[in-house]
């Protein structure tokens, strides 16, 4: 057991890795870039989020509850104010690194943060280490994401490179609870959480094809609505 959790933990540091490597590539080229060449990388962007959180979204099995989930999730983040907390703490992060924008380092920070994290592979492949000690899911997700974070960090900077904290914490969990949180959440929980990932996943697509700009982070408690609200619907219906 104790050899799973070394092995799930690393894996976890690898994916953190791969998003500062992909960070510090991004930030190298990021600065040789034209304006109107990182507008085609805002619009590639966008448009391949959308596609990801449409097919993400379209894994859900019941959609009212996918609905519910968003409705409850977005009502209480709106009352904790999370994306305000979220993007203060990125702003004290910028002006820690001396960042010369720290507005642009806190976008950077939260809209990596919750790209790295809302999808399947992060909660799967993490409960995957965490219980099997497979670290092949978390290994793909790793060179997704360090190709991502290449993209995003030529546009928005060095904030994309701290969201490796939130990658840190949030897959830490996922690896060191799999055990119990497997069963518990099954096949049908964790399939409602990567649908619901999908829409947050749409949120941030929109916002980079500057479609409408949407207060994401608002909708992270959807995520813990999903598979319960998942699970309930498929005992009573």
């Amino acid at each position: 057991m104790h050899f799973h959790i070394i092995t799930a933990m690393l894996a976890v540091f690898i994916n953190c890795g791969t998003v500062i490597i992909g960070s510090l590539i991004g930030l190298l080229v990021g600065k040789h870039l034209k304006e109107s060449f990182k507008e085609i990388v805002f619009s590639c962007s966008g448009l391949v989020t959308l596609v990801m959180g449409i097919q993400m979204a379209l894994g859900s099995s019941n959609f009212l509850v996918l609905l519910l989930a968003l409705l409850i999730g977005g009502a209480l983040g709106y009352l904790l104010r999370i994306e305000d907390r979220v993007f203060s703490l990125g702003e004290r992060l910028g002006s820690m690194t001396h960042s010369e924008t720290t507005q642009s380092f806190a976008k950077g920070f939260l809209t990596a943060s919750v790209l790295f994290c809302s999808g399947a592979m992060s909660v799967v492949g993490s409960i995957q280490a965490g219980t099997t000690g497979e670290m092949t899911t978390i290994l793909i997700k790793s060179v997704m994401d360090g190709c991502m974070a290449v993209v995003f960090a030529s546009v928005y900077g060095i904030g994309v490179m701290f969201s490796f904290l939130f990658i840190l914490v949030y897959q830490g969990f996922f690896t060191l609870a799999g055990g119990w949180l497997q069963p518990l959440l099954g096949e049908v929980g964790i399939n409602e959480l990567a649908a619901e990932g999908g829409i947050l996943l749409l949120m941030i697509g929109f916002g980079l094809l500057k479609i409408r700009e949407f207060k994401t982070a608002n909708f992270l408690p959807a995520l813990v609505f999903a598979p319960v609200l998942g699970i309930l619907a498929g005992k009573i219906l």
